[in-house]
């Protein structure tokens, strides 16, 4: 089971997430300026959706940045799962194949709360398994516990 890069579907998505929030900011200048009062008030309920929306795409982009960049981490340590399952042809894991593994990985995390390594190679089971939310939660744990490594 290796780590995959998601760039370029991110890319995509931020792109089309970016045009969303072009468009939702003219409106807003648009509505503020009629000089009515509720347009006003609906151009900067806009201006505030597209404030947010930009937010939350960088919060994203951060933390998925960290996350590869803990990922390439493990694997110049040599510690990623080296598990075979069988898989699709997209390549994803079957579920079958990746809740198989999940209980070596929990008594990891179980034996070594603090082990970011542990954590992480967690995350990467839940993906595989389709629990976003339990994998992302995962994930944020290892970098909790990963030292912080000095940029170069």
């Amino acid at each position: 089971m290796g780590i995959r890069s998601p760039f370029w579907g991110a890319a995509l998505m931020a792109v089309l997430l970016l045009v969303y929030i072009v468009l939702i900011g003219q409106r807003a200048v648009a509505f503020i300026a009629t000089g009515l009062a509720i347009g006003i008030a609906i151009g900067i309920a806009l201006a505030v959706i597209a404030v947010i929306g930009v937010l939350l795409l960088v919060l994203e982009f951060r933390f998925g940045l960290r996350i590869t960049r803990l990922g390439a981490r493990l694997e110049r340590e040599g510690a990623t799962p080296d598990d075979v399952v069988a898989v699709r042809p997209s390549g994803r894991p079957t579920r079958a194949a990746a809740d198989e593994l999940f209980p070596a990985y929990k008594a990891a995390v179980e034996a070594a709360p603090d082990d970011w390594r542990a954590w992480f190679r967690l995350g990467v089971v839940y993906d595989a398994a389709g629990d976003r939310k339990r994998a992302r939660a995962a994930m944020r744990t290892a970098l909790a516990h990963a030292p912080r490594a000095p940029h170069a």
